[in-house]
């Protein structure tokens, strides 16, 4: 078998094209393949698919392939421009690499499965590649990605805000609750994040009123933005964030009491977590505490009784209860208690709604602590475009990121290579 036999079996290629040649340089480390078709061969047009038009001129490229072993590994080939009758002069598509880029198909796909698991600065290291080529291949599958997204079944969606870099920056993230995909990721945190994701659930395939649930923070902005752009959506405020109200007051009630009962400090996770999730050592600590009829103590019994109103049966029994809890804490004498008695009950219906539709932000913390996850593990990103693209890759499920063989004709399977290296393998002598 001859070398470039083998390396045209290997890398699928059909007439009219065909390994011209092959130089393999150990020293520098490096294989180049020179690709060529064949005298007079003929392409279809990429436009209006006429088959048979002729070749007007050509011009030399270079992509960059699998590595060979421990060795680099580039492609060369004349690629040609046709004359199509109809359609003049166009530029065809090689059927190995996408146009305008500078690497293989393969060598793409083998790229966006390392970026997916690791930073892109270190797969670029390992590939022998500038870390700015390897953003520039991510970008476009993700783009391509979310391109062919369709958002025609989705229903339910949970939004929540992370940080995009320190400050105050943020982006926004919207979820498919039940593919738990993202399905779209904007700077900010306001309103008009809403309205811009309103404009790409319309721009690929969804519609505004398939909307029926929508899960948020207490946020004004989200709600404001959710009530304008999403007019079917129910809202139901995210259990996590009502609780983190509650817990947020039970601190500061703790930090005001402990000015003057110094055995409340480094106190504070003993009234925030649950009892079951603290040491031995916790609970004893935490059971002392509770006998001094300290301020911070009843405010951790509110906390506690807050928790029991998503535990009631149905929602009637949940309203029950907490209408109950808002007269305790709103008479409980506890400033920042009382204030977050009145947002929770300013919020009445969104935190009942949770007893129809018992969806939380759960879902989306997880896939933010992904994000950050990522974040920390590159050293922060350069710009929120990138940070953007990272989430779309490894939280974007509903969508085929890494990429394919492009349009054109399909690589041979297994039985029409065999039957094409039978049809030119020399004869014995």
């Amino acid at each position: 078998m001859r070398d470039t036999d083998l390396l045209q079996l290997a890398l699928g290629l059909v007439p009219p094209w065909m390994v011209k040649a092959a130089n393999f340089d150990a020293e520098a480390r490096r294989l180049d393949i020179e690709i060529d078709f064949t005298k007079g061969g003929r392409f279809p047009c990429p436009h209006c698919a006429k088959t048979d038009c002729p070749v007007h001129d050509t011009a030399m490229q270079t992509w960059r392939h699998l590595d060979f072993f421990q060795h680099q590994a580039f492609l060369h080939a004349r690629t040609p421009r046709i004359t199509c009758p109809d359609c003049g002069v166009k530029q065809i598509a090689v059927p190995w690499a996408r146009p305008g880029s500078g690497f293989t198909l393969l060598f793409e796909a083998l790229a966006m499965t390392l970026m997916t698991a690791m930073p892109v600065a270190a797969a670029a290291r390992l590939m022998g590649e500038h870390d700015t080529r390897m953003w520039r291949v991510l970008h476009h599958w993700v783009e391509q990605a979310r391109e062919r997204a369709d958002y025609s079944e989705v229903r339910r969606v949970a939004i929540d805000e992370t940080a995009a870099k320190r400050g105050h920056d943020y982006m926004s993230l919207f979820v498919d609750i039940d593919k738990r995909s993202v399905l779209f990721a904007t700077e900010g945190r306001g309103a008009e994040t809403i309205a811009k994701f309103a404009d790409d659930l319309e721009a690929h395939n969804g519609h505004v009123s398939n909307i029926k649930q929508v899960c948020i923070d207490m946020s004004a902005a989200f709600i404001k933005g959710v009530t304008d752009n999403l007019p079917e959506a129910e809202i139901t405020f995210d259990k996590f964030h009502a609780v983190k109200l509650v817990n947020d007051a039970v601190d500061k009630v703790r930090r005001a009491e402990s000015k003057d009962r110094p055995e409340l400090k480094r106190t504070r996770y003993l009234w925030l977590r649950n009892e079951p999730s603290l040491s031995a050592r916790g609970r004893r600590q935490l059971a002392a505490l509770t006998t001094l009829h300290l301020k911070t103590a009843r405010a951790y019994q509110i906390r506690l009784a807050f928790q029991e109103i998503y535990q009631q049966p149905t929602r009637g029994w949940g309203a029950l209860f907490l209408d109950r809890w808002y007269a305790w804490a709103i008479r409980s004498r506890l400033e920042p208690i009382k204030h977050a008695a009145r947002s929770i009950k300013r919020h009445r219906d969104g935190i009942l709604a949770w007893f129809d539709s018992p969806i939380a932000n759960g879902l989306i913390e997880g896939i933010n602590s992904l994000v950050q996850a990522a974040k920390a593990k590159a050293r922060g990103y350069r710009s929120t475009r990138t940070l953007k693209a990272i989430t779309y890759l490894i939280a974007g499920k509903d969508v085929h990121i890494i990429p394919t063989l492009n349009s054109g004709p399909p690589p041979p399977n297994y039985t029409q290579r065999l039957t094409w290296f039978r049809a030119r393998r020399p004869s014995p002598a």
